[in-house]
């Protein structure tokens, strides 16, 4: 196993190697060949993955490169460069319809971390982590005024790579472990239908009845002043502790809690526990139960609500009101926490927080596609058939 930390930057020394040749579908790669060897340079596959993500994090900025170009940029076998040439064309889309409905993003930077490496002939595995930074189009005056510099994604990929005949490595399949979640940035697959429940929640032990209507999503006519000023549901909450909990372990997990396959509610707890709810129970024969909230050291001693979204809302909202249910989406202030039901089958599946607003735009911090700072407005233009539901902290 070999780690490594790369920036997108490739030697000059290796250029031939990682100049990312372009292969048209159905041509033969044009290739520099790289002769095969049984000591393979893991940064030289590090570099071609990076390379890779940064082709399609540039396919979403305001003034992306012709589909064309980014293309060949890419070495991949044929079946793999037909389907980043749909990606590519799915990308720039997006980003046109970012840019219409906030502004969307002015430079995209990639950053890739290699956990592991497996070379077995001539196939090479890597598991690794894509951080990409998406600049946002505020000044920096607006950014010292509160503004989020960034969107910010961290997003974990298997990616392979075949090496051909002359020696030269060919991206071969990537799989980004996108699911359960909103559809990350640098994804295009709509994961709706694919919604996962959390796997820390379950049927609790009565009956709870229906839940508020779902949040309006109109845009108010006074948003830029609307929700800004939290009217408390409670004195004693410390919001900025909330905010800053989440802006510190967005993507750097806690190692004090274990992480769940759905982590985005297990997530918000410690947010809420770091500004200053209190555990309510700690019985092994309250955990089903959604009345009370409390974290174990084990999966089976924790509270379905710590960890389950849909548990998690009736907790927060009906048994011990530290929430109130907003009409609006619109209304988020910094620290609020919004849910949503994916596929409209009165199931919640997500949980995030709000840690920017700025000129009357929720910016939403969350895990499971980790994911810092981004705009209600993206949220929902990804998402339109979700329900929303909108909790006042």
């Amino acid at each position: 196993m070999r780690t490594t930390h790369h920036r997108h930057v490739v030697a000059a020394t290796a250029a031939a190697t990682l100049a990312l040749v372009g292969v048209p579908v159905g041509a033969q790669p044009a290739s520099a060949a790289e002769p095969a060897s049984a000591g393979v340079d893991t940064s030289v596959l590090a570099g071609l993955a990076e390379g890779y993500l940064q082709q399609r994090a540039d396919m979403l900025i305001t003034s992306p490169p012709q589909v064309r170009t980014a293309l060949a940029h890419v070495r991949a076998t044929r079946s793999m460069a037909a389907q980043t040439q749909d990606d590519l064309v799915a990308l720039a889309e997006k980003g046109r319809r970012y840019k219409e409905v906030d502004g969307g993003y002015t430079q995209a930077l990639v950053d890739v971390k290699v956990d592991d490496t497996v070379v077995e002939g001539g196939t090479a595995t890597l598991q690794l982590t894509e951080h990409t930074r998406l600049r946002l189009p505020f000044t920096p005056q607006e950014v010292e005024e509160g503004a989020p510099e960034y969107e910010e994604l961290s997003l974990p990929h298997t990616v392979k790579f075949t090496q051909g005949s002359d020696g030269a490595w060919l991206l071969s399949s990537d799989k980004a472990d996108a699911e359960g979640g909103p559809t990350p940035t640098t994804q295009v697959a709509d994961m709706d239908a694919d919604a996962t429940a959390d796997d820390g929640g379950g049927a609790p032990d009565e009956d709870e009845g229906g839940k508020d209507d779902a949040a309006d999503t109109t845009p108010l006519p006074d948003s830029g002043a609307s929700g800004a000023v939290k009217s408390g549901v409670s004195a004693a909450y410390s919001y900025n502790k909330m905010v800053a909990y989440a802006d510190k372990y967005w993507d750097h997990h806690n190692d004090a809690y274990r992480t769940y396959g759905n982590d985005c509610t297990n997530f918000i707890s410690q947010a809420m526990l770091a500004g200053g709810w209190g555990p309510k129970g700690g019985a092994l024969i309250q955990r089903t139960s959604n009345k009370y909230w409390f974290y174990g050291p084990t999966k089976f001693t924790t509270s379905y609500t710590w960890a389950g979204a849909e548990n998690w809302y009736w907790f927060a909202k009906k048994h011990e009101k530290r929430t109130r249910i907003l009409g609006n989406v619109w209304q988020l202030a910094k620290s609020d926490v919004l849910q949503a039901d994916w596929t409209r089958n009165n199931n919640i599946d997500h949980s995030m927080i709000v840690t920017k607003r700025y000129q009357g735009t929720p910016y939403l911090t969350y895990h499971t596609g980790d994911t810092h700072n981004k705009s209600l407005s993206k949220l929902l233009s990804d998402h339109p058939r979700a329900w929303w539901y909108a909790h006042r902290t």
